[in-house]
């Protein structure tokens, strides 16, 4: 396949397009490097916005591409609560522009990088692609409105998209090439190596959570397998699928106390941490039914937590970027 990563300089969209290349497919990178890096680009990269719909579509009809892999977004959740503006304007104003270059040069398949963030507070956990959306932060909002966007245009428009609704993403690549580097941190696995090295108290929100020691539980998902995933779902829009929606978890839970106990297994080390109150809107569990998406496109996830934290201790020891 010939694809076109938008966003593809970022933590999920790089390693994404390096498993691409890898499978043997050409990759070009579209980025404006607000959040991404030069280093981390899979391929060719064209520095720009994915707002800037002229420039888009001229870079898809001069590459003849077969599908885009659409990652470009405002992703923190706290910028999301300070500047929902900035954040709509990008996450569904850049998914409108796309969609728009993508039509008029005639590209016909899109995978959007979506999140669990449009469930908001689960009603029930393992949580189903048909739980509704009710999303609790401008972020969460953007992705739902999006996603809506794109039910549209698919609908409406016989464009073959597919949104995959990530759960913790974490982990990085095995030869500790790509990892996480992002500017504020706010990722579990990459503060509590942090707080290892540095030795300063990681803060814990809340330890009296129903859960089974007292800690939220989370569905930590390995970026390999999000990679997977997605030439997964690409490949099926290009062999004429017309898409849909797919949670991308592992189907199981952890708390943040056994996220500390693997780094310990790993390392050797002790993960120093304090307890604090609560954050209001953080949920007790999230974790993923991932039945659909095994029984669709035949994916499941199969590295473990003591992989991720393997593979992120050894990028943060040394990283690239």
């Amino acid at each position: 396949m010939n694809v076109l990563v938008v966003g593809g300089a970022g933590y999920v969209g790089s390693l994404c397009g390096a498993h691409l290349r890898a499978a043997g497919d050409d990759v070009v990178v579209l980025d404006d490097l607000t959040a991404g890096h030069r280093e981390a680009c899979p391929g060719p990269l064209i520095e720009g916005d994915v707002r800037d719909r002229a420039l888009v579509a001229g870079v898809l009809r001069e590459g003849r591409f077969d599908a885009v892999l659409h990652f470009a977004a405002r992703a923190v959740v706290g910028d999301s609560m300070a500047h929902p503006a900035e954040t709509f304007s990008v996450n569904v104003g850049g998914t409108l522009a796309l969609l728009d270059a993508m039509s008029s040069a005639g590209v016909r398949c899109l995978v959007f990088s979506s999140s669990c963030a449009v469930y908001g507070e689960p009603r029930n956990v393992p949580i189903t692609e048909d739980h509704p959306f009710a999303p609790v932060s401008p972020y969460g909002e953007s992705k739902a409105v999006a996603e809506r966007i794109l039910d549209l245009a698919r609908e409406r428009e016989g464009l073959r998209i597919t949104a995959l609704r990530y759960f913790n993403a974490a982990g990085a690549a095995p030869d500790a090439s790509r990892g996480e580097s992002h500017d504020p941190e706010t990722h579990l696995v990459p503060l509590a190596l942090r707080a290892l090295r540095d030795g300063r108290e990681l803060p814990v929100f809340g330890t009296d959570w129903p859960t089974r020691d007292g800690t939220c539980v989370r569905d930590y998902v390995h970026v390999l397998d999000l990679a997977d995933a997605h030439r997964r779902a690409l490949r099926a829009l290009v062999d004429g699928a017309s898409g849909g929606a797919y949670n991308l978890g592992t189907g199981g839970g952890t708390t943040v106390h056994e996220v500390f106990a693997a780094i310990e297994r790993v390392t050797g080390g002790r993960v120093p941490w304090r307890a604090e109150p609560r954050r209001p809107g953080d949920p007790a569990e999230l974790w993923a039914d991932v039945s659909r998406v095994r029984r669709e496109l035949d994916w499941e996830a199969r590295y473990g937590l003591d992989d991720i934290v393997a593979h992120a201790a050894a990028w943060s020891r040394a990283p690239r970027y």
